[in-house]
């Protein structure tokens, strides 16, 4: 049995009659004759009684006709499916994420993506850089969001966003009292440095513009990521440097102020990476959908 048995005798079914049924169906008559008569002895049953006006079906027609319907709509259904996973817009996305701009792009850019294309599942998972890398290279995730990557030839990163860096410090300390707070200053105060882990990182960054200004900065505490750090700040352990995206933190006590000093380079990119041979239809979507989101950051 193929399913073009199952569309003739569900339009015959339906019309009553053959001749309807064959106009419907944009054959003959008698092809569509043979048609039924074919699936009614592979399944041994009389699925229609001819009557003067047509065909009414048998007590085992109706049943049948309830199964066919049935079935044509899983198959309508997995070919629409199939179709939408072909073009991007079903199935699965696995997403991991790491670091401060998780609290504030990565989640807009996300909602953006759900928005338009809602019948694909986002999956996240919390992964530092390292671990980012080596899913990618198992295929246990599709895309990765990270900061300062080091060029690697099976993985492409494209920037998100590029963010300015702010002080995150306590509204009791000296340097709060600026509007805006002269980079050189933090060679008199502890420094919170985060995060901790795969090299390089935002760390290299920082220390890199402190040695740039002519200082090298005392260290208070490395930590794993910008929440800790702040809460350090909260807390007085010192003054810590957060991409802009961080400033959604709001610890009790902790305000934030922008660098004055700083050379135009000193801002921190947001990466998204992935396979570069993979060419899921999913992943173009997502990447669209990213490089979309990217450019209205932008202007």
């Amino acid at each position: 049995m193929d399913l073009r048995h199952l569309r003739y005798f569900i339009a015959v079914a339906e019309e009553k009659n053959i001749g309807r049924a064959a106009v419907r169906m944009h054959i003959s008559q008698p092809p569509l004759t043979r048609q039924i008569q074919q699936l009614e002895a592979e399944l041994g049953v009389t699925l229609f009684i001819r009557t003067p006006r047509g065909v009414e079906l048998t007590e085992a027609g109706e049943l049948f006709l309830e199964e066919a319907r049935n079935i044509r709509s899983v198959v309508e259904q997995a070919t629409e499916r199939t179709q939408r996973a072909g073009q991007g817009r079903f199935g699965r996305l696995d997403v991991a994420i790491f670091g401060s701009a998780i609290l504030d792009i990565i989640p807009k850019l996300l909602l953006a993506y759900k928005n338009a294309f809602p019948d694909v599942k986002v999956v996240l998972h919390t992964m530092n850089k390292g671990e980012q890398i080596e899913a990618l290279r198992q295929r246990r995730i599709n895309v990765g969001f990270n900061r300062i990557l080091t060029p690697t030839p099976d993985i492409t990163a494209e920037i998100v966003t590029t963010e300015a860096l702010l002080l995150a410090v306590h509204a009791a300390h000296p340097l709060a009292a600026h509007e805006v707070v002269p980079f050189y200053r933090l060679a008199d105060y502890p420094l919170v440095l985060f995060p901790t882990g795969v090299r390089p990182s935002f760390v290299d960054t920082v220390m890199g513009l402190c040695h740039g200004a002519g200082f090298v900065p005392e260290v208070s505490q490395e930590v794993g990521d910008a929440v800790t750090g702040v809460a350090l700040v909260a807390s007085g352990f010192g003054v810590c440097l957060v991409p802009e995206s961080a400033t959604v933190l709001a610890f009790p006590g902790v305000v934030y102020r922008p660098l004055g000093g700083l050379p135009a380079h000193a801002r921190v990119d947001l990466s998204c990476i992935y396979r570069s041979d993979d060419q899921s239809p999913i992943l173009a979507a997502f990447l669209e959908q990213m490089r979309q989101f990217s450019a209205l950051l932008h202007r």
